[in-house]
């Protein structure tokens, strides 16, 4: 199994398409088609998440958050997410990202809120393009 089989997995439940257009969502550090030795999940990637990742030989983090949010000009150590792309980098471990896309999935994290309080009648508030399918049909 490689890395790019478990992203398979995250986008069939969560499609990229339906993230926010201000996310950054997907790989975001490595290499897909690395054979995988074991996946961390996690809501944030900080260094101790690195580390815990280093200690239990997984090379891929699955993390709610991006580490990555807005671009990177330098990659010197000097502040938390430049060190955890750093150490990623270093350690050959792969980050992936799942954020709004699993916010927006049908079985996501809003739905998991809604059974969770009991809510029935459940719908889309502002459905995402590419993530409600319209079928037009003409009966003489």
């Amino acid at each position: 199994m490689i890395i790019q089989d478990v992203i398979n997995h995250l986008e069939a439940l969560a499609p990229l398409a339906y993230a926010e257009d201000f996310d950054n969502v997907g790989l975001l550090v490595g290499n897909k088609n690395e054979k995988l030795t074991g996946v961390l999940v996690t809501l944030d990637t900080l260094e101790t998440v690195v580390d815990e990742a280093i200690a239990n030989s997984c090379n891929l983090i699955v993390s709610f958050h991006p580490i990555i949010f807005k671009g990177l000009k330098k990659i010197t150590g000097k502040t938390y997410v430049e060190r955890v792309v750093l150490k990623a980098i270093q350690n050959n471990i792969a980050i992936y990202a799942i954020h709004t896309a699993l916010d927006n999935a049908l079985q996501g994290v809003n739905d998991v809120i809604c059974n969770k309080i009991g809510l029935t009648n459940k719908k889309i508030l502002i459905p995402q393009p590419k993530t409600i399918k319209k079928l037009t049909t003409y009966v003489p």
